[in-house]
């Protein structure tokens, strides 16, 4: 604690500077890896989504009697001359991202980890495990439950039998990407939940007083990355309604202890 006061603003920024450039390195590795393996990635990842036998459509075909369908009549097109190319690039980059989360959470956290008191620290001890464990949490919810069904409804719809479904692929890998990344990082409300009750931001009162909106607000949301029909809304927000009553508690902690300590 004591050498981190006495380091200097430009040593600050310079140790920033080795935990970004390290976190770089790990994403830049863990792309090349997914560059090597793109076909497969590809096959097996995305383009499974469009199979009838996807394990989401299989799960739930057989338990809710949704999502059943023989053949998804769709296809991807690359109307680009670079299309194919540039989305390699940033499928990769992604995949970089997310891969090395972890690695790069903890760059960000031990940067951050010794301006804070020993308390502090020990109330936060494994902080990075647990928001790791979370954002993998959302990242898998998005890729076996929101986006398949979005890929399943817009794949299956059709205004009339004489019109046919080809997605470009910037619009079906953006769909696909952008969904289960953005349920990784919706994953980590707990956790936000505590940093802004320490903060003394949010309070538990606050929580509980707009939690009907809090439902509303959730509901729409359902309703927009999800198809139309109320048992996929509801798949779908029962989680993120979940992860609010969890929030709730996680601020009545730290609200408790910091009564205690006061």
């Amino acid at each position: 604690m004591s050498e981190r006061k006495e380091m200097s603003f430009l040593d600050h920024l310079e140790e920033l500077r080795w935990r970004l450039v390290k976190s770089a390195i790990v994403i830049i590795i863990i792309a090349i890896a997914i560059w090597w393996n793109m076909d497969w990635i590809m096959r097996n990842i995305f383009m499974s989504m469009l199979r009838s036998d996807f394990v989401t459509y299989d799960f739930f075909c057989s338990n809710f009697k949704i999502m059943c369908v023989d053949h998804i009549p769709a296809s991807i097109q690359s109307r680009q001359v670079g299309g194919q190319f540039g989305y390699a690039i940033w499928m990769s980059f992604i995949g970089g991202v997310v891969l090395g989360f972890p690695f790069i959470f903890h760059q960000i956290w031990s940067f951050v980890r010794p301006g804070l008191k020993t308390n502090e620290q020990n109330i936060v001890r494994g902080i990075v495990f647990y928001v790791s464990m979370l954002f993998f949490f959302g990242i898998m919810f998005g890729y076996f439950v929101v986006a398949p069904m979005s890929v399943h409804f817009f794949g299956t719809f059709k205004i009339t039998s004489e019109i046919q479904n080809e997605f470009d692929l910037n619009s079906y890998m953006s769909t696909i990407i952008s969904t289960v990344f953005y349920s990784g990082l919706f994953f980590l409300l707990p956790v936000v939940a505590y940093l802004f009750g320490k903060l003394g931001i949010i309070t538990p009162a606050f929580l509980r007083k707009y939690r009907k909106h809090a439902i509303v607000g959730v509901l729409i949301l359902s309703a927009i990355i999800t198809p139309p029909d109320m048992i996929s809304q509801v798949i779908v927000s029962i989680p993120i309604l979940l992860l609010y009553e969890i929030s709730i508690f996680v601020v009545v902690a730290v609200e408790k202890k910091r009564n205690k300590e006061s």
